[in-house]
């Protein structure tokens, strides 16, 4: 990022990133969503540059879009993180948050989400709606998030307009209705009755003739029944059924309402490359989306959980705001993009900054209080500097050094901690190794501020393995990881991930440790007999003094205790800890000068080695409990393919979803290191899947080379 004004900055012609707004009603936050490759990001730009905000649109294919900054974006050609284009329309703000659509990022979009007050979808004119844009339009539903939809491409070779609009209402439901009809030579709104006819993508307004007016009149009547209906306007009802002509600013009107009641989503016709449909979306920007005083805000506890007073979007109340997106630049450190939710932010201003409830994935719960040096509107990767931030806008501050993405910033006098968003459990392990001791310090360092910056990562440095590995959401999620650590000066390589196994005895046993040493002054004198049993799985360790006659004597049987606990942890044959057995000291001798605490210690060691010698040990391996939901169109292909990996299907049951069935089977989690990619290529990304560790089972001799420990 580059500050507007610096050096550093290198884009030109921001003129509605720094806008002032005074009142949350001149503010719309519209979060841009849809699959990889449907053109979101190129949507953005044509917005941009049509409302003057950019002299012209960018590439995404030559990574010169306001959106796609992040050199991984250019390199990989598609969004990877969130972003925020603000723009002026009409004497409105709206921040257009442009979301990626790869699920790998699903985190990214889940923030974007969280940010906006709406969402738009985009999906092209030449492809079905995917299976991913269902379900979140239905997480969209569930929230009652107002949504639109933008059909793009339609200029397309392959595009079918109708087909597409069809498809919509067929996956989305029929809250679906176009507000415009594609004509040859523009579109024709159904609501203005307007022509816009474009000439090298400059819109013209003109009256339609009386074709237009019979071709579009069935359309415009069914859209408008839609409007009164979910807006719920009595009057206009009983002018509409009365005949009387409806003025289309009653109609705008009224279908805001219906949009920001979650119950009609209407659908815009856009080709982003010839502006056909542009200039029409983005009049209805501030007009057909709700602002933020129309929305709920999420709800707030104080740092110690207990219920804090709902918020308001009111400029003059408590502050409170939510870290979305966090970024690092060469120039001004750590960024981080702000929604605030209630109150102002202005320059200068102290603000505690709170994050509780994720130390499982390497964010250890915080509170601090920091001052904001300056707030910035984010076009992009670009800042411009801002004198205040109301309630409901998008803002960036820079340099905050306990902030990380979901923490919670507010006024030091009342702090608050909002409730997170889902976080997507990351699936793929990734282990990862510096080349050098220079490259460990830097690796560290790095790390740390990727887990601050991405809540889908998950850190886990193994103590059984010696392993640093690094949960992702997929391979591309892992390779955008790897690229931000080599960029931060860390030489690292990848490795294959280990499976921590466990070792247990396969039978009873008995055993005996001598430990007697006299070599002159002091010696060492410890002998012990046990006798050992496996335990069922998941039973641990157990220990059992049935030594009679003081044959040790009771101030060492502890220490025996302690010597085999060690051994244990050590491992046996494959250096893997030795688990469910039970120990059970029966005899033993001691010495009245030279027995000892570490004597006894070291005895029980070599006893549980003794009795290892003469009983089979054999290898266990941890097995999941893993819960796959797929389309039942897949359901053959998943069943053969966790066979494949060893697993046991458990049971198969109806998924909520109709069409949809939920997998549950027991398998290896040596089969499951790569199982997240795998699954995604074998149901065409339509499935998903949740893992829980189970227990340990016996590890086949066929498979131990894969997995062992060194």
């Amino acid at each position: 990022m580059g500050v507007k004004g610096s050096d550093e900055s290198r884009r030109s012609g921001q003129s509605g990133a720094a806008v002032e707004v005074h009142d949350p009603a001149d503010l719309r936050n519209i979060a841009v969503v849809g699959p990889s490759g449907s053109g979101k990001t190129t949507l953005v730009e044509a917005l941009l540059a049509a409302s003057g905000t950019i002299p012209r649109a960018g590439s995404v294919d030559a990574g010169t879009t306001v959106g796609d900054h992040d050199p991984a974006a250019v390199r990989q050609h598609r969004t990877v993180g969130l972003s925020v284009a603000p723009l002026v329309h009409d004497g409105t703000k709206v921040n257009l948050v442009d979301t990626p659509g790869y699920a790998d990022f699903v985190g990214e979009l889940r923030a974007g989400l969280r940010a906006a007050d709406s969402a738009l979808f985009v999906v092209s004119a030449t492809d079905e709606v995917d299976v991913a844009t269902r379900a979140v339009w239905d997480e969209c539903a569930a929230v009652g998030m107002p949504r639109a939809v933008v059909v793009a491409r339609i200029d397309h070779q392959r595009a079918n307009v109708d087909a597409a609009v069809s498809g919509l209402r067929a996956a989305l439901g029929d809250g679906v209705h176009p507000v415009y009809e594609l004509a040859p030579d523009g579109l024709i709104g159904l609501i203005s009755l307007r022509r816009s006819v474009y000439a090298d993508g400059v819109r013209t307004l003109v009256d339609p003739d009386d074709g237009d007016l019979a071709t579009v009149g069935p359309d415009r009547d069914t859209l408008i029944e839609a409007v009164i209906g979910e807006s719920e306007d009595e009057d206009l009802m009983e002018r509409y059924l009365a005949g009387e002509p409806v003025e289309p600013e009653v109609l705008v009107r009224d279908l805001e309402t219906a949009v920001t009641r979650g119950a009609l989503h209407p659908v815009f016709l856009v080709s982003s490359l010839t502006g056909v449909g542009v200039a029409d979306l983005l009049d209805a920007l501030p007009r057909a989306f709700p602002s933020p005083l129309e929305r709920p805000l999420p709800v707030a506890t104080d740092p110690h959980g207990r219920r804090h007073a709902p918020l308001a979007p009111d400029p003059d109340g408590p502050f409170a705001a939510e870290v979305i997106h966090t970024e690092v630049d060469a120039y001004v450190g750590r960024v981080s993009l702000l929604r605030t939710f209630s109150g102002t932010l202005r320059p200068d201003d102290t603000v505690h900054v709170s994050g509780h409830g994720m130390a499982d994935r390497g964010h250890e719960d915080h509170d601090a209080d920091e001052r904001v040096a300056h707030v910035y509107a984010a076009l992009g990767g670009t800042l411009t500097e801002l004198p205040y931030a109301v309630a409901g806008d998008i803002c960036a501050i820079t340099k905050i050094g306990s902030a990380e993405t979901g923490d919670t910033l507010s006024s030091p006098a009342d702090p608050l901690l909002i409730d997170p968003w889902p976080m997507p459990e990351p699936l793929l392990p990734i282990a990862v190794v510096a080349k050098t001791r220079r490259d460990e310090d830097t690796l560290s360092r790095n790390l740390a501020r990727l887990a601050a910056a991405d809540p889908t990562l998950r850190l886990e440095r193994n103590a059984e393995t010696g392993q640093l590995v690094l949960w992702c959401m997929g391979e591309s999620h892992a390779d955008v990881v790897l690229s931000r650590l080599r960029e931060g000066g860390a030489d690292v390589d990848t490795e294959p991930v280990r499976v921590a196994l466990r070792e247990t005895f396969a039978g009873p046993a008995s055993g005996e440790g001598r430990h007697v040493k006299q070599s002159g002054g002091h010696g060492q004198y410890a002998v012990c007999q046990i006798d050992v049993e496996p335990l069922p799985r998941g039973s641990g360790f157990t220990f059992v003094d049935k030594v009679v006659g003081g044959a040790v004597p009771r101030q060492f049987i502890p220490s025996v205790e302690k010597g085999v606990r060690a051994q244990l942890e050590k491992g046996l044959v494959e250096g893997c800890p030795v688990v469910d057995v039970k120990v059970t000291l029966t005899g033993g001798k001691a010495h009245s000068v030279d027995s000892s605490d570490s004597a006894f210690q070291t005895a029980g060691a070599l006893a549980l080695k003794d009795a290892a010698s003469r009983a089979q040990v054999i290898l266990l391996e941890p097995v999941d409990e893993v819960a796959v939901e797929v389309p039942d169109e897949h359901l053959g292909t998943i069943l053969e393919d966790l066979s494949s990996r060893r697993g046991r299907v458990q049971g198969t049951e109806a998924a909520e979803d109709s069409g949809r069935s939920v997998v549950r089977a027991a398998v290896p989690a040596t089969e499951l290191l790569s199982y997240s990619v795998e699954l995604r290529s074998l149901a065409s990304g339509a499935a998903s899947f949740t893992r829980t560790f189970a227990q340990y089972e016996v590890l086949p001799d066929g498979v131990a080379g894969r997995s062992r420990l060194r």
